[in-house]
């Protein structure tokens, strides 16, 4: 056995780093991985660290190519035999029969770990999101709403929510049976799980205690135990068991103008950009047919270096300019593209990503090996390093946002940071 408890894969880069957070906030100490590393660095990881994450792409992948991605995934970490191992999901259950199914998940995962019934949490109070009888709940802008009718997941460009029943909604993506537990039912939540006929059950929790409770429940089963969860299961778990890992710091000497690159459509990363131009940021389209424009190079550094932010955004891009490629495709190319070029040239050492398809795509194609936590500002924010052979990219500060994360003002806020 290894010393790490934990292992996890991220169906997304964002969803990978809130994981990686609610493991150091209780004191764990972790190391992830932004693809799956040979099985000596893995092996060597887990030797050093409580918990070991992979930052994966699954959300965005079909069932055929979700196979290819996980079986490996999967394998490798059973090697390990650690306690628990996690997929990372998203909170809101972003999953479709067609694309991040989370049935397929849980159909690969009783080949590799056994035909025990499969947790499944997605809430995470802290985060505005809450399961009560199997119905999911999710906040936006101060309101909370039932999961099919938030506004932006009951319009989600490719997985959008029509069902709030979390039971129903994993069921449409297996043949499996899919049910779930009521809070009225934790008083023997363990032995629940350890005799529940179902292939996956879906957890309630309103409050940080509730997750504390699951936590609980799930340590206290025979390793290893497999779980679909958000950030909230990472909590309960680590919670359940703190560790001596010193605190996450608030900052780092770091400062200067940030660079944004969003692939993002959300209304509250449109929010966003607004405010920065507000604030006097550069803000522009990011160009996607075929390599970024000299004149758009030009103008982002002379912004950079004259102490300028700039944004450069995909909501308002001319996606007919992507040369019959998937535009996710594009837009992450262009993205990495501007972002290499401006670390090499030194305008800018940190840089916010938004969107979690394209945080994860972006990552990879700047070739970063693995990432560390640098700071923790506050609510779910993480400054990551970056690792990397090239020194251009290595220690790089990235912020991995998804669409719907941060304040208006978070833009404007991150370039505050140790200035």
């Amino acid at each position: 056995m290894s010393r790490a408890r934990v292992a996890f894969y991220g169906d997304d880069f964002t969803g990978s780093v809130d994981a990686l957070l609610q493991f150091a906030r209780r004191g764990w100490t972790g190391r992830l991985f932004t693809g799956l590393p040979d099985a000596e660095t893995l092996r060597r990881a887990a030797d050093e660290v409580d918990v070991v994450g992979v930052a994966g792409i699954s959300r965005s992948l079909a069932p055929t190519e979700m196979d290819d991605e996980l079986r490996p995934v999967f394998a490798a970490f059973a090697d390990l035999e650690p306690q628990l191992v996690q997929y990372k999901a998203c909170s809101t259950a972003d999953s479709a029969p067609h694309v991040g199914s989370l049935g397929r998940v849980v159909e690969l995962a009783r080949e590799v770990f056994g035909d025990r019934a499969v947790p499944m949490l997605f809430a995470q109070p802290d985060f505005g999101r809450y399961t009560l009888f199997g119905q999911h709940f999710a906040a936006e802008r101060g309101i909370v709403y039932r999961l099919d009718r938030q506004p932006t997941m009951s319009q989600h460009p490719s997985t959008p929510m029509t069902e709030a029943d979390l039971a129903v909604h994993v069921g449409r993506q297996t043949e499996l049976p899919i049910g779930a537990v009521p809070l009225v039912e934790f008083d023997a939540l363990a032995a629940r799980l350890q005799a529940a006929p179902e292939a996956g059950l879906v957890l309630d929790t309103l409050t940080d205690e509730h997750l504390v409770t699951i936590g609980e429940a799930l340590v206290a089963l025979p390793a290893p135990v497999f779980a679909i969860g958000s950030g909230g299961l990472s909590h309960g778990v680590a919670a359940a068991a703190p560790g001596e890992a010193p605190a996450v710091p608030t900052s780092t000497a770091a400062h200067g103008p940030v660079l944004v690159v969003s692939g993002s459509r959300s209304a509250q990363t449109r929010r966003q950009a607004d405010a920065a131009a507000d604030a006097g940021w550069l803000v522009r389209p990011l160009p996607l047919g075929g390599p970024v424009p000299a004149a758009v190079i030009s103008e982002v550094v002379g912004s950079l270096r004259s102490d300028r932010g700039v944004v450069l955004t995909s909501d308002d891009a001319d996606t007919a300019t992507s040369d019959e490629r998937p535009v996710l495709e594009a837009i992450a190319e262009a993205a990495a593209s501007v972002i290499s070029t401006i670390a090499r040239d030194g305008a800018s050492r940190r840089v916010i990503v938004c969107g979690g398809d394209t945080s994860s795509r972006v990552t990879r194609l700047l070739a970063v090996e693995s990432l560390s936590i640098a700071a923790n500002p506050w609510g779910n924010v993480v400054l990551l390093r970056a690792d990397a052979e090239d020194p251009a990219i290595d220690g790089l500060e990235l912020l991995l946002k998804g669409g719907q994360v941060g304040a208006d003002s978070l833009f404007i806020d991150v370039a505050a940071l140790g200035s």
